[in-house]
């Protein structure tokens, strides 16, 4: 009897855990790195050294990877973008592929916990650390889905050398459709369990990105128009823009719930609620920006004023490039501000690397 009653209690605990840990998502394994980073003057990427390792679990088929911390001067919380991985037995749906020469090492990390073919590929926008790997993951017979503005903007870069073809989408959807509501999804995938909406944004941190909702794991990768690893980047040459920032994250307060998990593509976790500060920063460095920029001030006037300043503290790993380029864009748009034609908007060509 007494050893009934034992074996009971040991199911019974087992029970518990297994229900603890299939409602303890999100776990966080490697969290992202805070710095302060130094990087020495000509110093080059070590891609040699860079691991991709999961790091974070956000339900039992889908994690993220990322980057070895402090090695890429760009992202040294984290090298290159952040990936998104759902699989499954239908095999492996990807957002975002990565730096390209982390992208062997990419698929080498999603080998150790899934065997299955890789079937699908969206990118959340342009950027190399996020785009990088297309055609090593096409040549695993990956369909790469995205923007169309992406795809123009992969085929006709304002700056850099065209990728190689393999690695251009080759489904893409559009942004800002007749009769079509903002935050409406334009693909929906039903894999592994779980149902993917693929949702084209505003133009925000590009012209071409797209977020991806996983419905039943209640999680968002959010990429790149919020970030809380340096100041927000909206990179005017592929017609991103600040003010669509705020347009994404009034958009993302409405399509997420209190407790959904959204993930940037760089930085750490967060959910709907951290980036109303976010927002609150951007609106308000926009208005001191415009009075400074309507009261006659150039830009190296608007940068020795240090408006970041009240927010520094609370930035992780804030440089002052990442503070100067901010400014820069926002005095950039407080001035003949231009309008979304066609899902895009044409920025003031001031070429700023992208990160």
């Amino acid at each position: 009897m007494k050893r009934g009653i034992l074996l009971l209690w040991a199911v019974a605990v087992v029970a518990a855990s297994a229900w603890a840990q299939g409602t303890g998502y999100p776990i966080t394994l490697v969290p992202p790195g805070k710095g302060p980073y130094e990087f020495p003057q000509g110093y080059q990427i070590p891609w040699d050294k860079i691991d991709m390792v999961v790091t974070e679990k956000l339900a039992a088929n889908l994690y993220s990877l990322h980057g070895s911390v402090g090695l890429d001067p760009a992202h040294p919380d984290g090298a290159g973008g952040r990936v998104a991985v759902l699989f499954g037995p239908d095999g492996v749906l990807m957002v975002d592929t990565e730096d390209p020469q982390l992208a062997a090492k990419t698929l080498d990390a999603i080998r150790t916990f899934t065997n299955g073919p890789i079937k699908i590929v969206v990118n959340s926008h342009i950027h190399s650390d996020h785009t990088g790997g297309n055609a090593f993951f096409a040549k695993q017979g990956a369909v790469i889905y995205s923007q169309e503005n992406l795809r123009e903007e992969m085929v006709n870069p304002p700056y850099g050398s065209k990728p190689d073809a393999a690695g251009v989408p080759v489904s893409t959807y559009r942004y800002g459709s007749a009769g079509v509501a903002p935050g409406t999804p334009a693909v929906t995938i039903h894999m592994n369990g779980e149902t993917v909406d693929f949702i084209p944004m505003m133009p925000s941190h590009t012209a071409g990105d797209t977020i991806v909702r996983f419905n039943k794991a209640n999680v968002i990768y959010i990429e790149d128009f919020y970030r809380n690893f340096g100041y927000p980047f909206a990179d005017h040459a592929n017609g991103g823009s600040i003010k669509g920032m705020i347009e994404a994250v009034d958009l993302i307060q409405k399509l997420a719930g209190p407790d959904t998990t959204l993930i940037p593509g760089h930085g750490t976790l967060v959910t709907k609620k951290d980036l109303l500060g976010y927002r609150t920063m951007l609106v308000d460095i926009l208005g001191k920006v415009q009075k400074l920029r309507d009261g006659g001030k150039s830009l190296n006037e608007v940068l020795a004023a240090n408006l970041t300043a009240p927010y520094d503290a609370t930035t992780l790993g804030d440089t002052q490039q990442s503070k100067d380029r901010f400014i820069t864009e926002v005095y950039d748009e407080v001035k003949d501000f231009p309008p979304v034609v066609d899902g895009k908007r044409t920025m003031p060509r001031r070429v700023v690397p992208a990160r």
